[in-house]
């Protein structure tokens, strides 16, 4: 089978145009949506995100309980209690938590009490221990201080509410929100199911991970960057695999991944043995290939049925830069998280200034000092240390042939 009629082959001949970076997003936001919704434990929900709201089957607290330690009252039998004139009361017996009062008060009694136990029948009012003195043998106690009717008293459903929507669909997990849904009773939750991300790294110089440099072979830095960068957007990473320059491995691997995402590092460019778009192209749709960015001009982005191919560069830094712009905001959207870059970011002035083009998005990193940022020297597309060095980049818009130095600019930090 050849490529469809509609494929330019750029191999030795190079682009004839790039796409824009606000229609690749564009494309994706329109092409990719979230993946359905899966049931799993409570435990293991903390990060992902929930595909449907949860609305809570029961009120929590169930039952009016005590917020401090001392002494269940009616509010009304301590009105006029002062240190210096303290009002003596009954005490009929103790409440605590999973051991509530068996009774019912009635006027000038209390019943001691610990916080989280239920209110004794009959009382609307936790008088505090420490405006309470216990009489030596323990059958009566003296008020001093009025506490008013619903005083240090945790009502029926104040903390959540039968029938209310406690968290509401696309909430990803913090910590707190797993252990409010257990206080409800929730078992399992519906998550937005984690997207597979295959990738593929391609090259007859590649070595493994772990393996040392050796004549003109060099060892793949692509891989780890790419898994822990999909980790940290929300999916699963299948096993790597490592692919020769040969256009039928290539294309064999891409049409049998069994994934949401196919990620392709290298053969993305204009050299002869750059098989990837091509093997795309004839698998689905080769939608994108060649966009105005730099580093990441050779990015290529394509369908084969609904699920989404990128054509990542091998130079690390263009890796790095197309994965977040475009291969990252799939994964996110597809997990259900958000599309946009998942750094913080900051305004500040320039050291020194930026020199760009007009015409393509820049991708510029920066370092941080004394409140300003510097331009990092080296910004070779191979240089991946001026990625580690840096504290964040800049993008540089398209109609801009740069920033002059003291301009305020927008910094997205890799460290959040």
């Amino acid at each position: 089978m050849t490529a469809p009629q509609s494929f330019h082959d750029v191999r030795m001949k190079g682009f004839r145009d790039r796409a824009e970076v606000t229609d690749v997003l564009r494309l994706l936001d329109e092409r990719v949506a979230s993946l359905p919704g899966e049931e799993a434990v409570l435990t293991s929900v903390a990060g992902r995100v929930l595909a449907t709201p949860v609305v809570s089957p029961a009120d929590v607290p169930a039952f009016r309980r005590a917020a401090m330690d001392g002494f269940a009252v009616r509010g009304a039998d301590t009105f006029g209690a002062e240190s210096t004139n303290p009002l003596a009361l009954s005490v009929v017996g103790q409440s605590m938590p999973a051991s509530p009062f068996p009774g019912t008060m009635t006027s000038g009694q209390a019943v001691r009490i610990m916080t989280g136990a239920p209110l004794p029948e009959g009382a609307d009012a936790v008088l505090v221990a420490e405006s309470a003195e216990l009489e030596p043998d323990g059958r009566r106690v003296l008020a001093r201080e009025a506490v008013p009717p619903g005083r240090h008293v945790g009502r029926v459903g104040e903390d959540v509410a039968k029938g209310s929507t406690v968290l509401t669909a696309g909430r990803r997990f913090r910590p707190q929100d797993v252990g409010l849904l257990a206080s409800i009773g929730v078992r399992e939750v519906p998550v937005v199911m984690r997207p597979r991300v295959a990738i593929l790294i391609t090259g007859n110089e590649i070595l493994p991970p772990g393996s040392v440099p050796e004549g003109s072979r060099i060892v793949d830095s692509n891989s780890p960057m790419l898994a822990a960068l999909v980790e940290r957007d929300g999916g699963d990473c299948l096993p790597i695999r490592y692919l020769p320059d040969d256009y039928q491995a290539v294309r064999d691997a891409v049409r049998d991944a069994v994934a949401d995402v196919v990620l392709v590092s290298g053969g993305s460019s204009v050299g002869s043995e750059d098989h990837a778009p091509r093997a795309v192209a004839e698998l689905g749709e080769l939608a994108v290939h060649g966009v105005a960015l730099r580093p990441a001009a050779p990015t290529g982005i394509g369908f084969v049925g609904q699920r989404p191919v990128f054509l990542l560069p091998g130079n690390p830094v263009s890796c790095l830069c197309a994965y977040d712009l475009f291969a990252g905001r799939a994964v996110r959207r597809l997990g259900g998280r958000s599309a946009e870059l998942p750094y913080r970011r900051t305004l500040v002035p320039l050291a020194a200034k930026i020199v760009s083009a007009v015409g393509r998005v820049d991708y510029v990193r920066v370092r941080l000092q004394d409140g300003k940022a510097t331009p990092v020297a080296v910004t070779g597309a191979s240089i991946l240390s001026t990625t580690v060095v840096a504290d964040g980049f800049v993008l540089v818009e398209r109609d801009r042939e740069g920033h002059a130095p003291g301009e305020v600019v927008e910094v997205w930090l890799y460290d959040n």
